[in-house]
């Protein structure tokens, strides 16, 4: 009689089984993924400064045009003065530090992911209405196809002329930006939902709330996502327009000031802080991506 393999043992080659990665090799693997995604990171940004410093040595860059980081970031203290939340400190004034900062960058941050939740929600919402109830798609949508060739930035001045001075227009910017987008975006994700998916739902009985929600949502969530993190630039742009012109405080009026006043060192301080916050939302985005999409797979995310 036989005797039975040991467990644990490949009964062919004498040798300990192959176990699975347990959850210490997963945690590992991860870290080292993020490592190296870090490192490179640093490699990409410190050769794009290295270049940029090479540059002004050998006297390519004007410093008083193109003042390389080492000149920029050399006086933090007398950048930080320029800073005001309510953009009501004048030029002779000293004050402002890394609060200021701070407060200006929030709420810079505040519009720009206020304009962005309320467009996405809206903007679904109203693509799926339109798919449902026809009489209201054919009365919206050459509207809204209409408008969605005008610049966000075409907007501004409806914005200043309905909503006066203040967060509001760059919220409503941040809105016009992502929301005909992602609304013509639905449209085609619902119209791609393989229709075996909806046959195989509807011979188990789904009924139409059933079958948006559990087949319809869950294919088309991965496309929408990954439309707004493309367009989540875009809402930096026209955000930093709007504060420049219709808010008269954030990023964007440093930015319009510094240019008023040709300090090119603010210029370069502002857009690296702009810069910085534009890949933490872009990082934030996925990390919620990644945590809402939960039945999909990292491919499918995306974004590593």
């Amino acid at each position: 009689m036989s005797a039975l393999p040991m467990t644990g043992i490949d009964s062919t080659q004498g040798r300990p089984a192959a176990r699975p990665p347990g959850p210490s090799s997963a945690t590992r693997q991860k870290a080292l993924a993020l490592l190296r995604g870090t490192l490179w990171w640093l490699a990409s940004v410190g050769t794009f400064v290295a270049i940029w410093e090479f540059c002004w040595w050998q006297g390519l860059a004007d410093p008083l045009m193109l003042p390389p980081p080492h000149m920029f970031l050399a006086n933090l203290p007398e950048q930080f003065k320029f800073f005001d939340p309510a953009g009501a400190r004048s030029l002779e004034e000293d004050g402002g530090g890394l609060l200021s900062v701070l407060i200006v960058m929030a709420w810079t941050s505040m519009r720009v992911v206020l304009g962005l939740a309320i467009g996405f929600v809206g903007a679904v919402g109203v693509g799926v209405a339109i798919r449902y109830f026809p009489v209201f798609g054919k009365l919206t949508l050459p509207t809204l196809t209409l408008l969605t060739p005008i610049s966000p930035v075409a907007w501004l001045p409806v914005a200043i002329f309905i909503f006066g001075i203040g967060n509001v227009p760059a919220i409503f910017l941040v809105f016009i930006s992502v929301f005909f987008i992602i609304v013509l975006s639905t449209l085609s994700q619902i119209d791609s939902v393989p229709a075996a998916y909806l046959h195989v739902a509807r011979i188990m009985g789904a009924n139409k709330h059933q079958l948006f929600r559990h087949v319809i949502l869950p294919t088309i969530l991965p496309s929408l996502f990954m439309t707004l993190r493309l367009n989540l630039f875009a809402a930096w742009m026209v955000v930093l327009i709007a504060e420049a012109v219709g808010v008269g405080s954030g990023l964007g009026q440093i930015v319009m000031m510094a240019r008023n006043t040709f300090n090119a060192s603010l210029v370069f301080f502002t857009m690296t802080l702009i810069g910085l916050l534009g890949f933490a939302f872009d990082r934030g985005l996925l990390w919620v991506q990644q945590r809402v999409l939960w039945w999909v797979g990292p491919s499918a995310v995306g974004g590593k």
